[in-house]
């Protein structure tokens, strides 16, 4: 027995689905034939109305009933996927997933999308529109019922943390939250991307193999080493030089936990945390932990101690300095019971409260704006991920 709805055609239905690929090719911002698409908010609304659409389709199939259509048509929609016209990104469409379109439309466009400006206010605007037009239809004054529910979604880290962990039940009055989840997911991944490639670089692995070299050899070899270093930078005043030697001193606290440092870091996904949060988390650090490890961490990393006491004598009363390395660096090699952790943390808190400092890394205080999107959090992030998400490898 084949299809069977009495409403619609299977025919009728895959024709529907063709229209539906077409509108998830015009949100890449292109068109089918490979034209620039006019992509904005009306675009994206119509990808969740057909979604929502789909979704009324196929929950009617629930029962065992059906089973023999839904096949029918999984087999239609094989043949069309698989024909070499059809886009590569899209070519897991099934009933399955039809059958939760508007989950799969914004999968699609948080996974496979390159999402510039242009699209983020798209997808902004779009669903706010959502919410609003669904909220007006049942709410006299729906502007203040839209914003009650924003507040309330904002005061427990519950609510923020559903959305991070699925798209389950991205009903349309619960865009504007998933879509929140999205642009902190997207700054995660921005930072994430960004100190990851610092780790996988030419020029960091050569220094890594370099700095594994020089601290291979007892410490008043290396310290020789460093001495004339810096009598070279203090000949030339290379400001270059000076980066570059406080790098490879942070670099050689590492070595052995260069690998396990990486695979951390590919493993992190997003959590719903702010910077506040993990600003707060990273402090508690100096006050509990860490004089706990601290004996620990000393007895099992001599050669990781000896390096950062030189490194202080070495900056001396520039600390400044420790603001030109890689945040990923500062954070991985300074261990939280190190004088060093606490002079770096001392400030970052400066510059979180917005209080003078000789090492300005963002205007957000001067702007009154929050750290959500600069060096500053990239720098707290930093150390959130690996102080307190990880800490065995910290």
């Amino acid at each position: 027995m084949g299809w069977r709805h009495p409403q619609i055609s299977m025919e009728e239905v895959v024709n529907l689905i063709k229209g539906f690929v077409d509108i998830l090719i015009l949100l890449s911002g292109y068109q089918s034939s490979g034209q620039i698409a006019h992509w904005d908010s009306h675009n994206v609304k119509k990808a969740f109305q057909w979604g929502l659409f789909f979704e009324q389709v196929f929950g009617s199939f629930s029962s065992d009933d059906y089973a023999n259509s839904v096949e029918e048509l999984d087999a239609a929609l094989s043949e069309m996927t698989s024909a070499a016209s059809f886009p590569k990104g899209l070519a897991h469409l099934s009933s399955a997933n039809l059958a939760k379109a508007r989950r799969f439309v914004l999968e699609h466009l948080i996974h496979t999308l390159p999402l510039r400006d242009v699209h983020l206010r798209a997808l902004l605007t779009a669903t706010v529109e959502m919410d609003l037009e669904e909220l007006s239809e049942t709410e006299h004054d729906f502007l203040n019922a839209y914003f009650n529910k924003l507040k309330l979604q904002n005061t427990s880290l519950d609510q923020r943390i559903a959305p991070a962990t699925t798209t389950e039940n991205c009903g349309i009055d619960g865009f504007t939250r998933i879509v929140e989840w999205l642009l902190g997911s997207m700054t995660w991944n921005r930072w994430k991307s960004k100190n990851l490639s610092y780790f996988l670089d030419k020029r960091t692995i050569r220094l890594v193999s370099g700095a594994s070299m020089i601290f291979a050899a007892p410490k008043i070899q290396w310290v020789q080493i460093f001495e004339r270093l810096n009598l070279n930078i203090s000949a030339g005043s290379s400001d270059d030089g000076l980066c570059e030697t406080i790098e490879l001193l942070l670099l050689g606290c590492i070595t052995s936990r260069w690998t396990s440092l990486i695979e951390h870091l590919m493993s992190i996904s997003h959590d719903y945390k702010n910077i506040l949060e993990q600003y707060n988390e990273v402090s508690n650090l100096l006050h509990g932990r860490s004089t706990d490890l601290k004996s620990k961490q000393e007895a099992t990393c001599t050669k990781g101690s000896d390096i950062l006491e030189y490194l202080s004598g070495f900056l001396g009363n520039q600390m400044h300095q420790l603001w030109k390395v890689f945040p990923v660096l500062a954070a991985v090699a300074i261990p939280s019971w190190s004088p060093l952790f606490r002079l770096y943390l001392s400030e970052i808190q400066i510059q979180f409260q917005g209080d003078f400092s000789t090492m300005r890394c963002c205007n957000c205080a001067n702007d009154k704006k929050e750290h959500n999107d600069c060096e500053l959090a990239e720098r707290i992030w930093c150390l959130y991920i690996f102080h307190v998400n990880g800490s065995h490898v910290a």
